[in-house]
């Protein structure tokens, strides 16, 4: 059981019971979330036990780990205790970011098994910027919908049939994809139009950066890409 169901149904005017359960046994020196939520105990078994699945990077876990982790470990765990885990495994960001990259689905020895589906990509990216988002003043909406878009384009599909496939409301996605390519089109033009002053200027990589605000070593690769555009513009 977790802290939380095993403090559920204390008191609220119980504050010497609760300082008790903080003394428990197994709670000193244990993995701490940002959250400071505490990480449930079986993880830090499942991570010795699998350390493919659950140790330093995590993977997306085969449908049905659960049931294999019964057979696999056969009286070891607690059912119930067991799902929970796995419950917070998979809610956690780390997992989240694990399925926005698209990693194949693996068994209990670490070897992919499965695609991961459109829908589950899609929304565990979907849900790890709106929590990256709270804790950050910068808009990150922009870097989402660039994400959405290569993922879109990398579907092969329609705008029709990506909504359908992973799931997500028409409309919303016609939205998110009709602004990343603004936001596309803006980049472009922005870089163009540091391209033209760069031809016209004369000057040097470093000198050109030092004017216009510029990290010197970003200047190379923003003139490169500069020119990409260019050509493909030039190829259509």
């Amino acid at each position: 059981m977790t802290d939380a169901s095993t403090t559920s149904s204390a008191p609220a005017d119980a504050p010497s019971q609760q300082r008790k359960r903080r003394r428990q046994p197994g709670r000193k020196g244990q993995q701490q979330r940002p959250q400071g939520r505490p990480v449930h105990p079986l993880l830090e078994q499942l991570a010795e036990l699998h350390p493919a699945l659950f140790g330093a990077r995590f993977r997306p876990l085969k449908l049905g780990t659960f049931q294999d982790l019964m057979e696999r470990h056969a009286g070891l765990f607690d059912p119930a205790a067991l799902k929970e885990a796995l419950g917070q495994h998979a809610r956690s960001s780390r997992y989240l970011e694990s399925l926005a990259r698209g990693d194949q689905r693996h068994d209990l020895d670490g070897h992919p098994v499965a695609p991961l589906a459109l829908d589950h990509q899609h929304h565990a990216l979907v849900e790890l910027f709106k929590r990256r988002q709270a804790r950050s003043k910068e808009d990150l909406q922009p870097a989402l919908r660039a994400r959405v878009r290569e993922l879109f384009v990398q579907s092969g599909l329609d705008r029709a049939g990506y909504a359908a496939t992973a799931k997500v409301n028409p409309d919303t996605l016609a939205a998110l994809l009709d602004a990343a390519d603004q936001d596309q089109a803006a980049d472009i033009a922005r870089r163009e139009a540091l391209l033209r002053a760069f031809e016209l200027g004369g000057l040097s990589e470093a000198v050109f950066a030092d004017q216009y605000g510029l990290a010197p070593e970003a200047v190379a690769p923003l003139l490169a890409q500069a020119r990409d555009d260019r050509r493909v513009r030039a190829a259509r």
